[in-house]
């Protein structure tokens, strides 16, 4: 067998464990395929997921399930308003040994996990929410002048509560763009609400069994990164990543009059990771110019803003990621 044919094979297998994994999922968190899609998205290219949606819509449920399913090792950590660093990361205690001699213990916190659910991650201050930036980028937290590695894989998932909402504090601009997908949970349509109705307030609780072990998963990471991106596809990121910048030469007019600041090369890196994961979930050996429009939105929305004048408007960036994107795709297709 060649070396292209071992890898043809690795991920159709890859994409039968996958479409396995999705089926457990969905046995208990129902009827949101497309919020399952995202957040599988994020462990297959070993990244972080933000959840956004309002109280009550699965999002904790989802987190627990996954980390069953995928077979990690998972920490939850309610963000209050009175939460410390040291409550994430853990602490050093004196303690005394029977000699009576004393030396520092290291309690590690909550974070020396695989799989972490910072639930309602907006709901505490901007200083423990910085707590974060260092785990989420390096896989490493530094206590009392000691690097210390976290669990590996080690992936976030943070659960958001929308800005609107009383007491909740507006994520740094920093620590947004360490999340590889922003998630938006919405409300389920009727007859979605009505199976969960029927399936959760019976006497017995639909369970889910683990697909993935740990070893798996990396291996399917690594295998996620060796799949071949078409020239066209990459130029496509690059094309669109760099349409949103507003000080950028070939940047349209409303972009210009509309957008604070753009994305970073870190959206073009995410990008290229997620269309391969949504080729892999789809049973696909490559990813296409239609998964670039598709992954746009989720990969770009939450590292972008409008300025000012766009909001007084009411400009909607979902809107406009959706128009440059077509109008990017078009002027391609023409030429």
């Amino acid at each position: 067998m060649t070396q292209a044919e071992d890898m043809v094979a690795q991920i159709e297998a890859l994409g039968e464990k996958l479409a396995e994994a999705k089926k457990s999922i969905t046995n208990r968190f129902i009827g949101q395929d497309r919020v399952v899609e995202l957040t599988l998205t994020a462990l297959l290219c070993g990244g972080h997921g933000l959840l956004i949606g309002l109280p009550g819509l699965g999002k904790t449920r989802l987190v627990e399930t996954l980390s069953t399913v995928m077979g990690l090792h998972g920490s939850r950590v309610q963000f209050t308003p009175d939460l410390m660093p040291a409550d994430i990361l853990g602490s050093e205690v004196l303690e005394t040994a029977p000699d009576g001699s004393r030396s520092f213990r290291f309690i590690e916190g909550p974070i020396f996990c695989q799989l972490m659910m910072a639930d309602e991650i907006n709901r505490a201050s901007p200083r423990t929410q910085s707590a974060l930036l260092q785990a989420m980028q390096e896989k490493t937290v530094t206590v009392a002048g000691q690097d210390r590695p976290l669990g590996v894989p080690f992936h976030v998932l943070a659960t958001q509560n929308p800005i609107e909402q009383e007491g909740t504090y507006p994520l740094p601009e920093a620590q947004l763009d360490r999340f590889l997908v922003q998630i938006d949970v919405p409300y389920p349509d009727r007859q979605t609400e009505r199976d969960i109705l029927l399936a959760t307030t019976g006497d017995t609780d639909a369970q889910s069994s683990q697909v993935f072990t740990t070893q798996e998963l990396l291996a399917a990471q690594r295998l996620l990164r060796r799949m071949p991106v078409g020239e066209s596809v990459v130029e496509m990121i690059l094309d669109l990543v760099r349409a949103f910048r507003p000080e950028e030469e070939g940047a349209s007019p409303q972009v210009r009059e509309t957008v604070a600041w753009g994305p970073g090369p870190r959206a073009a890196q995410a990008l290229m990771l997620a269309v391969r994961a949504k080729a892999l979930l789809d049973g696909r050996l490559a990813p296409s110019a239609e998964d670039v429009l598709d992954m746009a939105r989720p990969v770009l929305s939450h590292r972008m803003a409008l300025n000012f004048a766009a909001r007084a408007r009411g400009d909607s960036l979902t809107a406009l990621i959706s128009d440059t994107a077509r109008a990017l795709t078009g002027t391609k297709a023409a030429a």
